[in-house]
């Protein structure tokens, strides 16, 4: 299935700019493959001083963004798998905020973090590769909003784009001086 495949009425709104990253000839079951590389790429390539860097006192550091990537991976497999095996049961939103502090992410070395992330996506290409392909038209509810089995799968791929693009634009690009 590509992503092309997609309609609007599968998702909520906020999850939009997630999907629009990513291009539209995008196969669902070799692009989660490809991102994971693409990702795992990506975060070694970032030099270990610029890992703690904030682009303001508020915001995440480059660690704390892939680990908010693998928790958020994590719940969206448990969309999936709900809606999938047609649980009606809606399921809420998650204070992404609240995540970071108690995941212990700034004592992590940033080997172990692409480890967990890699053994993360595993599970959810395994989750994926499982699924019955009537079954990804299956709609649920997640936050007030309609989302389908596939739309979660494809939110995935969209989600750690658009961080790797946020990491390139608000966080190497500053700190190589380029703006």
């Amino acid at each position: 299935m590509k992503k092309q495949e997609l309609q609007p009425t599968e998702y909520g709104e906020y999850y939009a700019g997630y999907i629009s990253k990513i291009p539209n000839e995008t196969i669902l079951k070799k692009g989660i493959v490809e991102n994971k590389d693409l990702l795992i790429e990506f975060f070694n390539s970032i030099p270990e001083e610029k890992l703690p860097y904030r682009y303001l006192p508020e915001k995440w550091n480059i660690k704390e963004i892939l680990q908010h990537i693998i928790d958020t991976e994590r719940i969206f497999m448990y969309r999936m798998l709900r809606i999938a095996r047609q649980d009606k049961t809606p399921s809420h939103g998650f204070d992404q905020g609240s995540y970071i502090k108690p995941s212990g992410v700034n004592n992590k070395s940033l080997a172990e973090l692409l480890k967990e992330f890699e053994i993360t996506r595993l599970y959810s290409i395994n989750l994926i590769n499982s699924i019955p392909t009537k079954s990804f038209n299956n709609m649920g509810v997640t936050n007030n909003s309609p989302i389908s089995v596939r739309a979660c799968a494809f939110i995935l791929i969209g989600h750690s784009i658009w961080h790797m693009d946020i990491i390139k634009e608000r966080y190497l690009q500053f700190q190589q001086g380029t703006f």
